[in-house]
Order: structure tokens, then C-alpha cells, then sequence
């Protein structure tokens, strides 16, 4: 590429924060799963989730992997945003993902997946500025840190701005 931006990939079950200005980080294949972008703008720093379930297996201390449950994935995303200088009053929350990628009857795990994502920010005193779920296409989401632009591209579609960095933002519940 040569422009000098670092490339965060953010995988399935995975969990990034940076305060690095110019680093990219990046959620593919968002299909029934959630990425969950935390912004605190005031303190620069930002942070990832790509959440794959709505909640984890019963067996408390079962924890090998917190990022793929939305129960665990939110308060472990914002406690490692507070642990790098953010204050989770200020956190701005976008979501994106989410889709029905298969026909299972009730089984609407994308549904699911955003609804426990939102029930945990709620619980923990976040507010989603932004999202862009639900439908049934896959996603990309971008969010540059620094300029705090959440960036969305679904399956065959244009990149949209959902959230860019100034306070704008843009919800898309499909």
C-alpha cells in the first residue's frame, strides 16, 4: 500500500485497542457476527470486537476466548479500553454485522448476537451512536484511529461512513 497505516486485523473472537493514530482496524467476514467499535475521542483511544455469539457456554471460569461472547466481549472490550486511558463515559459505540446469513427457522443468531451486544453496552452505560445491521450480507468494518472514522462495506456494496470521528452518525437496522 505505502501509505504508513498499520493494519490491525481483528479476527473472529479476537479483541484490539489502540490509541496509535493512523492504525486501521479491521473486522472481515461480518456475517451473523458483530463488530463493536469503541471510540473515546478525547483520549484517542479506540477499540475492536469481533463478537461471534451472543453469550458463553454455561461452566463459569470457562473463559478461553472472551472476545467470541457478546456477555463477555463488551465488559473485557471496555475494560481494556480503560486500561489503555479511556473513560467509559465517553465511549461512543458502533456496531456493524449482524445479518441473517441462513435460513434456520427461529435461529436468528446475527439478531441475537446485536441484540446482547446492545443489552451489554446498555448495562454498562455505553451509547450506540452508529450501526449498521441486520439484512443478509457479510461486512467489512474499518475504524481509523486518530480520525475515529468507522467505516462499513457490505458484500458487493459501496463503503459507507457510518461514524466519522466529529460526532456524526448514521443507524441502518435492515
Amino acid at each position: 500500500m505505502g501509505t504508513g497505516v498499520v493494519m490491525g486485523t481483528v479476527r473472529m473472537g479476537e479483541i484490539e485497542v489502540s490509541a496509535e493514530s493512523g492504525e486501521e482496524l479491521v473486522a472481515r467476514g461480518l456475517g451473523s457476527c458483530i463488530g463493536l467499535a469503541l471510540i473515546d475521542r478525547f483520549s484517542g483511544v479506540a477499540g475492536m470486537a469481533h463478537i461471534v455469539l451472543p453469550e458463553a457456554p454455561g461452566s463459569p471460569g470457562a473463559d478461553p476466548e472472551p472476545g467470541r461472547f457478546a456477555d463477555l466481549a463488551v465488559p473485557e472490550l471496555i475494560s481494556q479500553m480503560k486500561q489503555a486511558g479511556a473513560v467509559v463515559r465517553r465511549l461512543d459505540a458502533v456496531l456493524a454485522g449482524g445479518a441473517q446469513m441462513f435460513e434456520m427457522g427461529e435461529m436468528d443468531i446475527g439478531a441475537r448476537n446485536a441484540a446482547a451486544v446492545e443489552a451489554g453496552l446498555a448495562r454498562s452505560g455505553v451509547t450506540v451512536r452508529a450501526a449498521d445491521t441486520g439484512g443478509n450480507r457479510g461486512r467489512t468494518m474499518r475504524l481509523t484511529v486518530g480520525d475515529f472514522t468507522v467505516k462499513v462495506k457490505e458484500a458487493g456494496g459501496a463503503t459507507t461512513t457510518l461514524f466519522d470521528g466529529a460526532g456524526s452518525e448514521s443507524r441502518r437496522d435492515r
